[in-house]
């Protein structure tokens, strides 16, 4: 629901009625992942998206009942091969899609009007609904912020809102949306709820290094990707607002002071464009030691080559020069900047997933890549 939440925070500012189905659950190829929304308004005003058109049809009609007799369902979709036109999901998953109606006397309407100012003013924060379980509990929504505070609530015992409290702050931390079995109690017996939590986070940061002209085609890519884009360069004449018009941030500085002094977490990805030993090797012996999610650099594998000599000379071991990705991007054939920024784009995509970067078309590998498997191998 939080993917949508500038619409329904001026929704539910305007006091309108509206129902939203949210996805609760997924099997197999789906289109669209855990949270993802589709929200209709009492004039049939639609928003949002389950399934990429699978079956957004008739999830908008569930929406619609729910306004007329303010109930909520939770209602499967599966793949149907024996009617292309039936109701299904014709990528071969499966998805559970909670609809609750967010009428003006709604008990969880508060909690999701507090959800949603913080999802749309970018303020982190974890909301954590019960998406199956006794039918009086389902759609309860509790709130939790970073620093502990609660809104709402499941309607259960007391126990049951200290549980999900700890397990939406445990993925708050984590900055991941997730489902959750719990007792009704509270404790983590199975035959219990489950919970959806979603997490709503700032953007992840993209720090592009090197005020090139490769430099303003990856803004452009990291801004669609969702990034928060900072681009830095020590060279004032080239780190300019007007060379970088749709950067968040454009900074004068040397890399490797800048990246010490700014911050960084695991979600934050770093782009080397400068290929000069100079600004490259202090940054990449700092960017090497720290716990992002990417280390791209830019250069040819001579380039490369003498790289990693200096990086070895200035004390880094093999692993840490194991997670550099130079030269930067898949191949591609890229040759213009615009493809150049697509090449590197995509291989940030992969490494976030896990992708193989090898054409679909008779790979026999998984489309969607299980996000929690790829996270504990890299973590392992």
């Amino acid at each position: 629901m939080l993917d949508i939440a500038e619409e329904l925070h001026q929704w539910i500012e305007e006091d309108r009625n509206f129902a939203v189905a949210t996805v609760v659950a997924v099997g197999g190829s789906a289109p669209r992942g855990l949270g993802a929304a589709l929200a209709v308004d009492s004039d049939g005003t639609a928003v949002g998206s389950v399934s990429g058109g699978c079956v957004e049809g008739a999830v908008y009609d569930l929406c619609r009942q729910a306004l007329q007799d303010g109930i909520t369902v939770v209602q499967r979709f599966g793949y149907s091969d024996e009617d292309a036109f039936a109701v299904g999901l014709t990528c071969g998953g499966t998805i559970e899609v909670m609809v609750v109606p967010v009428l003006a006397q709604a008990p969880a309407r508060p909690v999701l009007r507090a959800a949603l100012r913080a999802a749309s003013g970018g303020e982190p924060a974890a909301l954590a609904r019960v998406v199956r379980g006794p039918g009086e509990l389902l759609g309860t929504a509790l709130l939790v912020r970073p620093d502990g505070t609660v809104e709402g609530g499941l309607g259960g015992a007391a126990e049951l809102d200290r549980t999900a409290r700890a397990e939406a702050r445990a993925l708050l931390d984590a900055g991941r949306t997730a489902t959750v079995e719990i007792s009704e109690d509270g404790s983590h017996c199975p035959g219990g709820l489950t919970l959806l939590v979603e997490v709503t986070v700032p953007p992840p940061r993209m720090i592009v290094f090197g005020a090139v002209d490769f430099a303003a085609a990856l803004v452009k890519a990291g801004k669609f990707l969702g990034y928060h884009v900072t681009v830095c360069d020590a060279r004032p004449v080239f780190a300019t607002r007007a060379r970088f018009p749709e950067a968040d941030e454009v900074v004068v500085d040397w890399p490797h002071r800048y990246l010490r002094s700014t911050p960084t977490d695991a979600r934050t990805v770093l782009c080397v464009l400068t290929h000069d030993a100079k600004f490259d090797i202090p940054l990449l012996t700092e960017a090497l030691r720290m716990p992002v999610a990417f280390v791209g650099a830019m250069g040819s594998r001579r380039t490369h080559a003498d790289r990693e000599r200096r990086l070895r000379e200035a004390g880094l071991g093999e692993r840490e020069l194991s997670r550099l990705r130079s030269p930067i991007g898949l191949d591609l054939g890229a040759r213009t900047p615009e493809e150049t920024a697509v090449s590197i784009a995509a291989e940030i995509v992969a490494v976030r997933h896990g992708g193989t970067g090898v054409p679909l078309t008779g790979s026999g590998t998984s489309i969607h890549h299980d996000h929690r498997e790829h996270s504990a191998a890299r973590a392992a």
